[in-house]
Formats: structure tokens, C-alpha cells, sequence
């Protein structure tokens, strides 16, 4: 008995605090700017192995370094005759930075950093 009535408990508050959490998932805004041709999207990454390995190694660097946060880490990345485009919400400048110092030392030709901060 005390066992089912722990876990009812359980079930509710998970269940409230779920319910209190800000599930606004609409992203259309953002879908609508990745619609435009001039945005890149993961779709555009290159398969020539030149333009692999540059992305592959920056994801290395992302990844292994400390310094970022999850968010940043999971950023996109997408290159294109040695033309390198990040994508996605970082945590602060510092981070926008790093990553941008990464793509460099990855061997990359122009970078276009697209990261965005996001709002506190």
C-alpha cells in the first residue's frame, strides 16, 4: 500500500512539474529563415573528403573542449569547398569565439559565423 501510494505521489509531481515547465516549441520563425536558399542547412554539407575532414576535425576540437557548454557543442557545422557556416545558440560570445578559433585552425577558407547568443 505504501509502496503504490509513493509511487502515485511520484507520478504527480513529476507530472506537475512537467506541466509547469514552458513547453512552447514553436520554432516557426527559425523554419521559415532556413526555407531561404542563401541559409545553409546540414543538407549542404559537401561529401568531398576535404570538406569532411574540416568539419570533423572542428567537431573534434567543439567537442573536447572544456571551456564550451552543451549547447555549444552541438552546433552545426557545415562546409562547402573549404567555406565553413556554424549554426545554432551558444551561451556567450566567448563561446561564439572559441568556436569560430577552432573552424580556423581546422584548415577552414572563410568562415561564416552564424551562432547566436542566446537571450538571458
Amino acid at each position: 500500500m505504501k509502496l503504490t501510494l509513493l509511487t502515485l505521489l511520484s507520478t504527480a509531481a513529476i507530472a506537475g512539474s512537467a506541466w509547469s515547465q514552458d513547453t512552447n516549441a514553436d520554432n516557426t520563425g527559425k523554419n521559415t529563415r532556413d526555407r531561404d536558399d542563401e541559409s545553409q542547412t546540414a543538407t549542404d554539407q559537401s561529401n568531398d573528403p576535404a570538406d569532411i575532414k574540416i568539419t570533423a576535425d572542428i567537431r573534434k576540437m567543439v567537442v573536447n573542449d572544456g571551456s564550451l557548454s552543451m549547447m555549444a557543442k552541438n552546433v552545426k557545422i557545415i562546409t562547402t569547398d573549404g567555406v565553413v557556416t556554424l549554426r545554432g545558440p551558444v551561451e556567450t560570445q566567448k563561446e561564439k569565439a572559441a568556436i569560430e578559433s577552432h573552424a580556423k585552425h581546422a584548415g577552414a577558407k572563410k568562415i561564416t559565423n552564424e551562432l547566436e547568443i542566446k537571450k538571458s
